[in-house]
């Protein structure tokens, strides 16, 4: 059983693209909001309670949701926006937790362990949850538990803008009565698979054995029976702005072929953005380095909104290197990084008209995955 001793708070920004919009225009409160790509050919990258009554739900077709919600107002959306409040609510967090990490672009986990040796946690907390709002005018929940697990779930429970705390001795209890959906990390496909083999609440799953649960998913299987068990040592990670990934390239003769750079650059760029969406995360600070034949070595840095796709991400690298490559000078060294990293996939860019720039990022992945990342490359052929 998990122990007592762990305090962890889980925040979660409710509906947080359609509250940030409400921020800016009051006139949307209380309505259905859907917001995406706004052509028939789009899908919802995010949808207000309001909507969510009439079955719309976020990745849906938007001519489906349209056709569910005819009355909704729909909105494109506006990811340097979302962005900016993003930032701003993780500053709040980072002002006062001890250990925090930034899961989401919308969600953190704090480990305020101890802190009640001080002032109760619950209090502590609902505190912090009342700065955010004032400070910001989001609406957040916040559940506080034992683990990262229990405490995701119990603000699941606590929507909309609601807190909840579920004591050691109340966890299981808790956990017992919801469906297995609840459990973090149980997408469609497991809870199809489970609903199948007759298990449809945390209690059923709690009484499967152990080695039958991995035998049936592997070692998956083990941590969802875990988690079913309110079990979860998994960290806090602290959440650091020097989270990144980069990569560079020193060239065996120093260069000055400008066309030559900016190719390997884009080359450069695709493959960790690949990496990026493999990991099933986004970005949003590009760094773009050069150092010349006499050591010289010159950074330039860009935050842009949250993104994994790689034409926005060499657009910037590339208009970084113009800025940077003034002297004309022999180049030793280029090199590229991705910074300020969240978990979140390339959803938050489901604010395109057509779902086609999605399809052919995934369908490029899927060959990259099989084949190897150097499978798909892009044709560079720029006119320098």
């Amino acid at each position: 059983m998990e122990s007592a001793n762990r305090c962890i708070v889980h925040l979660d920004l409710d509906t947080f693209f359609v509250s940030v919009e409400r921020l800016h225009n009051s006139s949307l409160s209380g309505k259905p909001v859907i917001i995406g790509g706004t052509s028939d050919r789009g899908v919802v990258a995010s949808c207000s309670y309001e909507a969510r009554r009439f079955g719309v739900h976020s990745a849906m077709p938007m001519k489906l949701a349209r056709i569910l919600c005819d009355h909704a107002v729909v909105i494109r959306g506006d990811m340097d926006r979302y962005s900016k409040y993003s930032k701003m609510v993780t500053e709040i967090i980072a002002e006062s937790a001890p250990v925090y990490e930034k899961a989401s672009i919308d969600e953190h986990y704090l480990d305020i362990t101890g802190m009640d040796r001080f002032f109760g946690n619950l209090k502590w907390s609902q505190e912090l949850r009342q700065r955010i709002i004032k400070e910001t005018g989001l609406p957040i929940s916040f559940g506080i538990s034992v683990n990262k697990t229990v405490s995701k779930i119990a603000t699941g429970e606590a929507k909309p803008n609601g807190l909840l705390q579920v004591p050691q001795t109340g966890v299981q209890p808790f956990l017992n009565p919801l469906s297995i959906g609840k459990i973090p990390m149980i997408g469609n496909k497991t809870y199809r698979l489970l609903r199948s083999m007759g298990i449809s609440t945390i209690e059923t799953l709690r009484q499967v054995p152990p080695d039958m649960m991995n035998r049936v998913m592997g070692k998956n299987g083990t941590v969802i029976w875990k988690r079913a068990n309110g079990i979860d040592h998994s960290p806090v990670r602290q959440y650091s702005e020097r989270k990144s990934i980069s990569t560079e390239h020193t060239f065996e003769t120093d260069t000055i072929d400008v066309t030559m750079l900016q190719n390997l650059l884009i080359s450069m760029v695709e493959k960790i953005a690949f990496q990026l969406r493999k990991k099933e995360k986004l970005t949003s600070c590009v760094t773009v380095k050069i150092r010349y034949s006499n050591f010289d070595t010159h950074t330039l840095q860009k935050h842009i909104p949250y993104t994994a796709f790689d034409h926005i991400l060499i657009d910037t690298a590339i208009g970084l290197f113009k800025r940077l490559y003034t002297r004309r000078m022999l180049v030793r060294l280029i090199g590229v990084k991705f910074s300020h990293l969240v978990q979140g996939s390339q959803q938050l860019n489901m604010f395109e008209d057509t779902p086609e720039m999605t399809n052919l990022y995934q369908a490029m992945d899927k060959i990259r995955l099989r084949f190897g990342s150097d499978a798909v490359k892009r044709a560079v052929a720029f006119n320098m």
